[in-house]
């Protein structure tokens, strides 16, 4: 059973939407979010990356840091850039990425329930990102930015969202940099709401598809909250913490793809032909390639594409681990022939998301900077849920989510307002 419950969300009014909403804290660097924010002072970036209003080079986890952050949270509302709602409500937020459009319910979702394994994970968390959000949702008081969360078909809530998309939106604009679509709307009829939080709860599970850090600090803020206070019933709005949540189908993965700065001592011709003992491959030519299928990869290397296949046996179909790409390329590539053994650590490999195209990959390498690229064919929904299901954790770097949500859309505050 999942709990979820509607909420009085902080929201920027109409006409600021555009100005106040930003890309999420960890897509960009500071550098890069205070060029996005310019001379905006209603941008969300002076909330989730305060280090843009002090020098460069400035220590970005310093407590004045997260102090600024607080200030600047309460700027907002003091000026009235962010007015909360009257009443709890649910949420919908629809977003366009190439002619797609996925919907996702904006909720409050338990922390018991994150801490219980009901919520589901497939990624390991690094205690110091944790500590991180940590921190700031401790001085916000508040989850600024929301979790991504999936969960499988529901006929009720499916007709909800059409119920709602046909309606007159909230808000409804054009990000600038991505060029994507967002949408929004209330969700305030009661009955309507009812229909939600029962959905919700007859199912068995929710899965994290981003935000595996976010997701551990608002739940573990939450769950510090619960002990400091002996009086807690557990309805307290710090229990909960906000999210949207997809439908599984709906959402997109795109591949995540690996650049490598030499070959551990070996030519270009060697590495191919040591390739050739797990894989099977084909050169290409010049023209970029794209993997078409699981188990199919696109090398680059000395300006020259290559298709490789892994050989039966090189991997084991009945495990949802190691039936995945990124576990056979890390296994059988990484590991084995270049001597990468941690993703998270490593500094000869980098990672490039699947936005940015395979072209991207040729530049890293005919620069100079990079000696290799490995093109990955993308993870889909179903192996995360399985994952997720059989209590395993997927290797590092395995999925790339687009559209990335939009921060500063709706907030959830933590107090009893």
């Amino acid at each position: 059973m999942v709990v979820v419950k509607p909420f009085k969300g902080l929201r920027p009014p109409k006409s600021l939407v555009e100005q106040v909403a930003s890309r999420p804290y960890d897509v960009l660097s500071s550098d890069e979010a205070k060029a996005e924010a310019g001379d905006n002072e209603k941008s969300l970036y002076h909330i989730i990356k305060p280090e843009i209003e002090f020098p460069n080079g400035f220590d970005e986890y310093d407590p004045q840091i997260y102090e600024r952050a607080k200030e600047n949270f309460e700027k907002f509302q003091n000026e009235h850039w962010l007015v909360q709602d009257d009443t709890e409500n649910y949420y919908l937020y629809a977003q366009e990425m190439n002619g797609k459009t996925q919907y996702g319910i904006v909720l409050c979702t338990y922390v018991p329930d994150y801490m219980n394994g009901v919520i589901k994970k497939h990624e390991l968390t690094r205690r110091d990102k944790e500590e991180d959000r940590m921190r700031h949702v401790r001085i916000t008081n508040a989850n600024v930015e929301p979790v991504f969360l999936a969960y499988r078909h529901n006929e009720v809530l499916d007709r909800l969202i059409r119920k709602y998309a046909a309606q007159p939106t909230q808000y409804d604009f054009i990000a600038p940099g991505d060029g994507f679509g967002h949408k929004f709307w209330v969700i305030g009829d009661e009955a309507d709401k009812q229909a939600i939080t029962a959905a919700f709860a007859s199912m068995d599970a929710l899965y994290i598809a981003d935000g595996h850090h976010r997701s551990a600090a608002a739940a573990l803020v939450g769950a510090e909250k619960a002990a400091a206070h002996a009086d807690s019933t557990g309805h307290e709005e710090y229990n909960y913490f906000m999210a949207v949540c997809f439908p599984a189908e709906q959402l997109t993965i795109l591949d995540y793809n690996r650049v490598v700065k030499d070959l551990n001592g070996m030519t270009e011709e060697q590495f191919v032909e040591a390739l050739r003992t797990d894989f099977d491959v084909e050169r290409v030519g010049t023209e970029i390639y794209k993997p078409a299928r699981l188990h199919e990869f696109s090398l680059y290397a000395g300006g020259t594409w290559y298709k490789l296949t892994a050989k039966p046996g090189t991997f084991d179909p009945a495990d949802p681990i190691g039936n995945l790409d990124v576990d056979i390329s890390s296994r059988l590539i990484l590991d084995k022939l270049l001597g990468i053994t941690d993703l998270r650590s490593d500094k000869r490999i980098d990672f490039v998301g699947g936005l940015r195209g395979l072209g991207e990959l040729k530049r890293r390498v005919d620069s100079g900077e990079m000696k290799m690229a490995l093109a990955l064919y993308p993870v889909t929904m179903e192996q995360i849920m399985k994952i997720a299901d059989s209590g395993k954790i997927m290797p590092p770097k395995a999925t790339w989510f687009e559209p990335k949500l939009r921060s500063g859309l709706v907030i959830h505050k933590l107090d009893e307002e």
